[in-house]
């Protein structure tokens, strides 16, 4: 159903669809014959390719001490695919599975994800050498040389010890090519049980001499309890010989070494096909897609898939090293979350049973609640929003199916992973910068029963929506480290602050669908954040179940705002800020513009000074939306200032070039709101606050609505003035339903008059 929209401070979030102006068909150039993503048709030739301007080694690297691995990889994938077919090193970070400082590759497996923080995936690796299997074939590697490494979106490729391996993809399958020396035996190792995680089952048979079929059960994403089960169906363009593995006494190691005889014929192609309903979804999957043995013909398609997603928005002008880092950012931000469901519409729900969606749908999973909904599910709405309502739908699919919204899904579970409620900002998100295709009135009712009934059947055994939701609903906030009937919660300080944003988001879609009602108590409750108001040390803080803020470290190091006790992955500076429902608000606690502008000014004299100190720390989610907040106190060239900083000083088309953990496409998409000069500050709505473009010129193509061109004229890093719509403007925000353009005046000033008004900045919300 379509969503309403509703007056905010007397201003009214319309879409205004100019007459005629529909984004214009855009994707693959015809000698990539195909269609991209959401149906999206060709361009002409001769026009900018952006996939030229993606390197996927970006962000396999390290960044320093509160970086660490930022754990992206460099493998062959689909917008938003199944299978993410990369190479794994020794060290194997999480997720990604690859490091760029690593020498070997262990193997080259089917799935992956993008910088999760924990080990995932990496499930049926595959490994080629110019001779025999060692006696422990579980354990081989091969040399790495990036010299001799290639890849692009759809695509890569590496010669390793001899033997060239070439991989590309569609949605659910893989192909690959291996390319050997000429030798009466080599080999191709399958070590089904090699994943990143423990498996607590591992199978592989020989259907015949082309064709392997198996699964693998593994999972326990950052160690909790729920194990998936992966099948997986491989063929072959030749026969083979096949040796299955023996099982360890410490326990299965199964897998099969694949002989080929390539004195002949150097090459062997295989093809791959997953699915996480069963082995006959694996074959139906790989009959259905992989219909080409040409390694070409797979990476050509492959690559206008990626076109068609990435000319979703267009941009001219900067340097190379800038475009490579945005559509970089971009491309990082559209591999999640995965495709779940088959060919066919089926796929495993969280009540262990086989569900189909409809027709012409998908169900997603590996959705990562916490980070995402800052700013990448607003992204994936505005963009794409046919498949942001199926991510909705799925959502609500995992909730009818486990009793709960899930905060972190992988595959077919929970994980609680992280705190709060994510999944209400998401779908109210979804709800006010998409086209309302998923069944609002039924997420509102999903939404209020995992905010209300905390004391319901927990899913799958174990999970609930909201771990100490009956004393924030008694008390107003979760206490530290309180035992109750539903959780333990450590972080009870960063909980409440999670559930207020939840609930704002609650708020406002009850109000989009007219539930008044619904609407105005869970606004009430997104004010709870005040409740941890310590006037003593003027921050946030935790508080115990009889309202007292605990002891915690020198009265001095609070007020530096270095206390984590009480926050997830974070500290009491950090977390100030996080009020993204009530900023003007919190504005005023502190003591007005001037006093905030001020605390601000100290916060950031640091960029990237992780969890310990009290300053930004950008490679994590909850400070990323404060450079902005500049914009709400009269200082928007402040906001200008930090947000290119951090955009100049922390990201690079380096290995090295992201702030921390891609978390799925949460801190590159966050780049690519930036590059934009605009953020979607405040989930469930449609503001976006504004900052410096980069470009001279960005293109926004919106389906079903006019485009959005962004343009900028003199030099500088600060706005002098802004025309939206071709009016002046001084304000510092934008709806994100705006139709038209914003064309950008800048000075080298650094601190012009424009946005500095009283009412000049982002709206309050009634």
């Amino acid at each position: 159903m379509r969503i309403g929209r509703v007056a905010v401070s007397g201003v009214v979030a319309v879409a205004v669809v100019m007459a005629g102006a529909v984004a214009p068909a855009h994707g693959a150039p015809q000698r990539w014959a195909g269609v991209g993503v959401d149906g999206k048709v060709a361009r002409g030739e001769g026009e900018a390719d952006p996939t030229a301007d993606v390197d996927p080694f970006v962000g396999t690297g390290e960044g320093g001490r509160w970086v660490g691995r930022i754990d992206t990889f460099p493998g062959a994938s689909a917008p938003f695919g199944m299978v993410q077919w990369s190479p794994d090193t020794p060290s194997r970070p999480d997720g990604g599975g690859y490091a760029y400082g690593d020498r070997q590759i262990t193997g080259f497996s089917l799935t992956h994800l993008s910088g999760p923080g924990c080990p995932a995936a990496g499930d049926v690796p595959v490994l080629p050498l110019p001779g025999a299997a060692p006696a422990a074939p579980q354990s081989a590697r091969v040399p790495l040389d990036h010299r001799e490494e290639t890849a692009r979106p759809g695509y890569y490729a590496v010669t390793a010890d001899g033997v060239r391996t070439e991989l590309s993809v569609t949605t659910r399958t893989g192909t690959a090519q291996f390319t050997y020396p000429r030798r009466d035996a080599v080999a191709l190792l399958v070590n089904v049980a090699g994943g990143a995680t423990a498996s607590t089952r591992a199978t592989v048979r020989v259907v015949n001499d082309r064709e392997l079929a198996g699964q693998v059960t593994s999972g326990h994403f950052c160690s909790t309890p729920h194990a998936s089960t992966l099948h997986f169906v491989l063929r072959f363009d030749r026969p083979f010989r096949a040796a299955r593995w023996r099982a360890s006494s410490r326990g299965p190691v199964p897998g099969a070494t694949l002989t080929f005889d390539t004195r002949r014929q150097q090459r062997v192609r295989m093809q791959a096909g997953v699915s996480w309903v069963g082995e006959d979804g694996a074959r139906a999957n790989l009959d259905a897609e992989a219909d080409s043995w040409d390694m070409r013909t797979v990476a050509d398609r492959a690559r206008a898939s990626w076109r068609g997603a990435l000319e979703a928005i267009s941009v001219s002008g900067g340097t190379r090293a800038r475009r490579t880092v945005f559509y970089t950012a971009l491309y990082h931000s559209l591999l999640h979350p995965d495709t779940f469901s088959d060919v066919d519409g089926r796929y495993p729900g969280f009540d262990g049973r086989i569900h189909r969606v409809a027709p012409g749908h998908v169900q997603y999973a590996n959705i990562s609640g916490w980070d995402v909904y800052r700013c990448q599910v607003p992204l994936l709405a505005l963009l794409f929003p046919g498949r942001a309502d199926d991510l909705a739908t799925s959502l609500l699919a995992d909730s009818d199916q486990g009793g709960w919204l899930p905060k972190w899904p992988y595959a077919d579970g929970y994980t609680g992973v992280m705190n709060g409620d994510p999944a209400d900002s998401m779908i109210a998100e979804i709800g006010a910068l998409g086209d309302g295709g998923f069944d609002a009135g039924h997420a509102l009712r999903l939404m209020v029963h995992g905010a209300e009934d905390t004391g319901g059947p927990r899913g799958q055994g174990w999970y609930t929506e909201r771990p100490g939701g009956q004393d924030y609903l008694r008390l107003g906030y979760v206490p530290n480290d309180r035992q109750d009937s539903t959780s333990h919660v450590h972080n009870g300080a960063s909980t409440t602050l999670e559930y207020a944003v939840a609930d704002f988001a609650v708020s406002r879609l009850a109000a989009a669908l007219g539930d008044g009602d619904t609407a105005g108590r869970f606004r009430d409750r997104a004010r709870n954040w005040r409740r941890l108001y310590d006037p003593a040390t003027r921050y946030l803080r935790p508080r115990d179940p009889g309202g007292a803020f605990p002891p915690g470290p020198a009265l001095g190091d609070l007020r530096d705002g270095q206390a984590q006790d009480g926050f997830q992955e974070g500290n009491a500076a950090q977390y100030l800020w996080m009020v993204p429902q009530d900023l003007p608000a919190l504005i005023r606690l502190l003591g007005g513009s001037d006093a905030t502008n001020g605390r601000l000014d100290r916060y950031f004299r640091q960029l990237n000074a992780g969890p310990g100190r009290p300053y930004h720390w950008q490679g994590n989610e909850p400070g990323i939306g404060t450079p902005w907040l500049y914009d709400s106190t009269g200082r928007p060239a402040r906001t200008q200032s930090v947000v290119r900083a951090i955009m100049d000083e922390l990201y690079a088309d380096t290995p090295d070039g992201e702030p921390g953990n891609d978390d799925l496409g949460a801190l590159s998409s966050w780049y690519v709101w930036a590059a934009l000069g605009l953020y979607p500050e405040t989930p469930g709505t449609t503001t976006l606050a504004l900052s410096t473009p980069l470009f001279p010129r960005a293109v926004v193509h919106r389906p079903g609505r006019g485009d959005l061109t962004i343009t900028t004229h003199g030099a500088g890093d600060h706005i002098a003035a802004l025309t939206r719509d071709g009016r002046g403007t001084q304000r510092t925000w934008t709806d994100a339903l705006t139709t038209g353009g914003l064309d950008f005046a800048l000075t080298r000033e650094t601190s012009p008059s424009w946005g500095t008004g009283p009412s000049d900045g982002p709206p309050e919300y009634p």
